[in-house]
């Protein structure tokens, strides 16, 4: 069953549900009304013939039955009744009426009962009989006009919900109709996604401010970062395919040239050999950054501690000097404590280093500063600098600023990739100014405290 139709069903089922028993309820309501008026009403004469009853004596002149006739309701009776129930007199307005009969129960104070879909009502008292016994006094009365007026309120009722259902059914007709149309839209939108593979969007989807407007924008933004995250990766396999390719290229051509020559030249063979030495270490390097780049995607678990910055950067510092004989110089204050993942710190801080290492020969320098709400490390080379259109683009995955400046190098053009990824979980901005000639710094701000949600922390 569709869902339009669920609709219908449900809100139309509902909608008969509530008139009937607010139908229900007003005739149930009148009629009770209108039986307790004319219970007062009867109950009023009834007085008034006991009034009268009490005046008369054996001496008077009067016939009782004149003042029980003076009384009697205009389509009813009134029958007088001994102690023992038997009837003493009557008067009736018709012989049908004299056939009726009502059984009043003790603990009501009139008897109600409908025969031949006419409601009657009788009512019941003591009184004085003209002989000075005590009888029983019962007034019964046809409710015609009552009737009447209730089957004229079941027509007026059955009229009035007519004319409301009719612009309640448009209604739900025109609401399901809204709540349905972004919803096909949708539909439709990712069938011809799925259909042509393409990330479609829906149309208008930005008109409106509810819910279901809601849907279309997020629907649309999940679209747009499907498709740019598939362009990435489209090119992220491309890169990554050019850039195997040209090491398993090399290795290629100098081992078919020692199967060719075979090792008698010894200089040809040293050569041919550590050329696929060498292309083999670049591109393990570069299957370990790949790999590198894939583990910071899944998001593990940060490992939060207190980390002295000036520690740290003495040690990474240490390292780099020894492992590459070069000038690391360190200014700034001591005891520069924040609370982050020192492992991946210290990651970050090696990727920045060796990429100034690789691309500049002079001396480095580091220099942190305390800030109020962080401490910034500025690492500065002095090499050849970068062009400035080329600085946006530094931490995309295989860029290059030129085309031989990572072949020089050894570089794989994914180190500063990866230092983006581990940026953004370390929540640390790295900003970079470089001048032509002059060199390149690196400005890392690193927040004192992460704000992460506790999934994240180990």
């Amino acid at each position: 069953m569709k869902l339009r139709t669920k609709i219908h069903l449900f809100t139309t089922l509902l909608m008969v549900i509530l008139l009937a028993l607010m139908n229900s309820g007003v005739y149930v309501l009148y009629e009770q009304l209108a039986i307790n008026t004319e219970y007062k009403q009867l109950k009023t004469r009834g007085e008034e013939l006991l009034t009268s009853l009490n005046q008369l004596t054996d001496e008077t002149a009067t016939d009782p039955m004149i003042v029980l006739r003076a009384y009697m309701p205009s389509d009813g009776a009134v029958r007088v009744l001994n102690a023992s129930g038997k009837q003493i007199s009557s008067v009736n307005a018709s012989l049908e009426i004299e056939k009726i009969n009502l059984q009043l129960s003790k603990d009501e104070n009139y008897a109600n009962e409908e025969i031949d879909g006419i409601p009657f009502i009788m009512i019941e008292t003591p009184a004085i009989w003209i002989d000075g016994s005590v009888v029983r006094l019962q007034m019964l009365q046809r409710l015609n006009e009552v009737a009447n007026n209730a089957d004229l309120l079941k027509l007026i009722l059955v009229a009035v919900t007519t004319i409301i259902a009719i612009p309640l059914l448009l209604s739900n007709m025109a609401l399901s109709r809204i709540i349905l149309k972004p919803l096909e839209r949708l539909n439709r939108t990712m069938k011809k996604s799925g259909t042509t593979g393409t990330y479609e969007k829906i149309e208008k989807a930005e008109v409106g401010k509810d819910e279901l407007a809601e849907i279309g924008r997020t629907f649309n933004s999940m679209m747009e970062a499907l498709e740019t995250n598939f362009r990435k990766q489209e090119q992220f396999v491309s890169n990554a395919s050019h850039e195997l390719k040209t090491p398993l290229t090399v290795i290629e051509s100098y081992a078919k040239l020692l199967l060719r020559r075979g090792f008698t030249n010894e200089k040809l063979s040293k050569e041919a050999l550590e050329a696929i030495v060498n292309e083999s270490g670049r591109m393990t390097d570069l299957i370990a950054q790949m790999l590198e780049l894939a583990k910071n995607k899944e998001l593990a678990s940060l490992t939060i501690k207190q980390v002295d910055i000036s520690l740290l950067l003495e040690s990474t510092a240490l390292q780099m000097r020894q492992a590459y004989n070069r000038t690391i110089e360190l200014y700034g204050d001591s005891f520069l404590f924040v609370q982050l993942d020192e492992q991946k710190l210290k990651q970050l801080l090696f990727i920045i280093l060796d990429n100034a290492r690789k691309y500049s020969e002079d001396k480095i320098m580091i220099t942190t500063t305390k800030h109020e709400k962080s401490i910034s490390v500025a690492i500065q080379d002095f090499g050849e600098g970068i062009a400035e259109e080329h600085i946006p683009h530094l931490f995309d995955r295989f860029y290059r600023v030129s085309k031989d400046r990572n072949r020089k190098t050894g570089g794989t053009g994914l180190g500063l990739a990866i230092a983006r990824e581990l940026s953004e979980r370390l929540q640390i901005y790295i900003e970079v100014q470089s001048e032509l000639g002059v060199g390149t710094c690196f400005t890392l701000l690193i927040p004192f405290d992460l704000e992460i949600n506790k999934g994240e922390r180990k």
